[in-house]
């Protein structure tokens, strides 16, 4: 039987259909061009796995007032052209984020695929070396 109503996977699907996700390997290349990428993890989080190089720290519960370009709150580093990359534990509630911030007007914005988890495991895993093959 269906639900009566949209469903927190309902939202998610909606929220991520549209985004321009980023890769974890592409982050790095997201920055040098500019974007702002934003943690919106927990501090309990930051304080257990890690920082986020280079990035901005913004709890969740004020993220659109930091970053809504009109508001009397927001940070300087904001603007409606500016690539945002909102960064969460593992992709999720950051997916949902990127899609208010894109409703703000903020049409770049969109999150980093598997968070900030996937990103870790995806710096810190060797790459292949000369003799695989």
């Amino acid at each position: 039987m269906e639900p009566p109503h949209a469903t927190v996977d309902d939202l998610l699907a909606a929220a991520r259909a549209g985004l321009d996700r980023v890769e974890p390997a592409a982050l790095g290349r997201e920055q040098e061009d500019g974007a702002l990428v934003v943690d919106i993890r927990p501090s309990e989080q930051r304080q257990r796995d890690g920082d986020l190089p280079g990035a901005v720290i913004i709890d969740r519960n004020v993220l659109e007032w930091r970053l809504d370009p009109c508001c009397a709150h927001r940070i300087p580093e904001t603007g409606y052209e500016r690539r945002v990359v909102v960064v969460c534990n593992e992709g999720y509630s950051s997916s949902l984020a990127a899609a208010t911030l894109r409703a703000l007007g903020l049409r770049r914005a969109t999150d980093l695929v598997g968070g900030y988890q996937k990103w870790k495991a995806t710096v810190t895993s060797p790459g292949p070396s000369a003799t695989d093959g």
